[in-house]
């Protein structure tokens, strides 16, 4: 497959709870969306780079830096539909990769992977990454999502609960090599196809009890291949979050 044939979409609100727009926030001299930008562009396979975004701020904010950006809906339920409407209109993309707007220290590598995962394995419909997990208190912390995997790589289930279940605990269990505990990372690669299929239909009741939207995914018997990092990303959700990101940009 050529690279001609995949896009990076970054979904972009203004709104943000825990962080009010924290997308502009821009404490080391450009904005948190525009480190993200930059960080997708380092990525090897994407032939380009496109922001949805839902409001006029954004826009102008993406323009001034000189990338694209995209009008999107305001009342989109979630980031994958904001997505799939900008991939609606990348009639020849063949693969669309999904990267959060507050992910400023996201990989090239990471995003690479990710195609090269759908690439390699045209059975798939989509794919993410995952890394593991070394700490019993992340394990049992349900703001970190985990993931099972088949031995093809595949996911077998996502969830905020602690899987798999040890039903006797050992400290030991945590330095497995091959790791057992897998924390799952939100970012997403998704033929274009199956994105545009995938905004259609409706929540699965496992997602609406774990409030996971990758389990719609499975649920409706689809395959997500799950790729490996030695390393999690940080994405920004707190001004504890932000002001450690801003702390390792100037130590940079």
């Amino acid at each position: 497959m050529s690279q001609s044939s995949s896009f990076v979409v970054i979904p972009a609100r203004l709104a943000s709870t825990r962080l009010p727009r924290k997308l502009l926030l821009r404490d080391t001299g450009k904005s948190v969306l525009r480190h993200t930008y930059e960080a997708v562009q380092q990525a090897k396979l994407p032939r380009g780079v496109c922001v949805g975004v839902d409001h006029a701020e954004l826009f102008e904010e993406v323009r001034s830096f000189g990338g694209q950006a995209l009008y999107t809906r305001e009342d989109h339920a979630s980031g994958t539909d904001r997505v799939a409407e900008v991939a609606e209109k990348l009639s020849d993309a063949e693969i669309i990769v999904n990267v959060q707007a507050d992910e400023p220290e996201i990989s090239g590598e990471a995003i690479d992977l990710l195609i090269q995962l759908l690439q390699d394995h045209p059975e798939a419909s989509m794919a993410t990454l995952s890394t593991p997990i070394r700490s019993r208190s992340q394990l049992h912390d349900p703001s970190c999502v985990k993931v099972v995997r088949d031995e093809l790589g595949r996911a077998m289930y996502f969830s905020r609960a602690s899987i798999p279940f040890a039903r006797q605990w050992h400290d030991e269990l945590l330095e497995e090599d091959p790791p057992l505990f897998y924390q799952h990372l939100g970012i997403y690669a998704y033929r274009r196809s199956f994105l545009l299929e995938l905004a259609k239909l409706p929540p699965a009741p496992l997602e609406l009890v774990e409030c996971l939207e990758q389990l719609r995914v499975l649920s409706a018997g689809y395959t997500i291949l799950v790729g490996e990092l030695d390393e999690p990303t940080i994405g920004i959700d707190t001004e504890q979050d932000y002001q450690a990101f801003v702390n390792r940009v100037r130590c940079g």
